[in-house]
């Protein structure tokens, strides 16, 4: 291969090197801007006008219709290392007893702590024993002299 040739390949390798070792940002969900916010009125608008206005929320309080919230996350990846979360937003509309907005809160990363939100997996307490492994398993310490009557 000529000289030339041979530069231009190695300088494309280096370049695709690089290009693999720089950082890749992702975000995820979703919060409304000032803009939007401003639209609402604690102690007038309701959880349908708040719907209609900024959207549906991310996720919702459980117990007795709770508040709305609005996540939204930036995560960065380096190379082969894991994910990690570099900016963290929490818009919180609550709203009262009558299902009126009572208070609307934004917090970040620097008001708490990162929640690593993990899938649960239920474990059976035979560990990962098949069933044709726990049916044939039995066999040999059945006797005969259990069967007969003496």
């Amino acid at each position: 291969m000529a000289k030339p040739g041979r530069q231009a390949m190695v300088a494309m390798a280096a370049m695709l090197g690089l290009a693999a070792c720089t950082a890749q940002y992702r975000s995820h969900g979703y919060t409304p801007s000032e803009e939007d916010l401003q639209q609402i009125v604690p102690g007038v608008d309701t959880r349908g006008t708040v719907e209609d206005v900024i959207g549906v929320p991310t996720a919702s309080g459980v117990l007795n219709e709770g508040g709305y919230y609005y996540i939204e996350s930036e995560m960065r990846q380096f190379a082969w290392q894991a994910p990690e979360v570099v900016d963290r937003e929490v818009l919180a509309i609550t709203f009262d007893d009558a299902g009126v907005v009572d208070n609307i809160t934004r917090y970040g990363l620097e008001d708490g702590n990162v929640v690593p939100i993990s899938r649960r997996i239920t474990r059976t307490s035979d560990g990962e024993t098949s069933f044709i492994r726990r049916l044939f398993g039995n066999i040999g310490g059945l006797s005969l002299s259990q069967f007969v009557d003496q």
